[in-house]
């Protein structure tokens, strides 16, 4: 069975920013590890909607394009 590496980022980018909560609430030294972690999993979440977005534009374009030819 394969795999694809979109859904394991969409199951761990909220698996990782809930790490780094925990770590940054429960421990009281070297918090700052925990940082990275959580910035990471943000960053995962904001670039697959960006990326969606675009998408969705570029498909409207394609749908408008074909209705003026028409």
């Amino acid at each position: 069975m394969k795999i694809n590496k979109v859904f394991i980022l969409s199951l761990l980018a909220p698996f990782m920013i809930l790490i780094s909560a925990a770590g940054l609430i429960l421990r009281r030294n070297n918090r700052i590890f925990y940082l990275p972690i959580g910035l990471m999993g943000i960053s995962i979440i904001l670039e697959k909607d960006v990326k969606r977005k675009f998408d969705r534009k570029k498909i409207l374009e394609k749908i408008k394009s074909y209705q003026k030819v028409k």
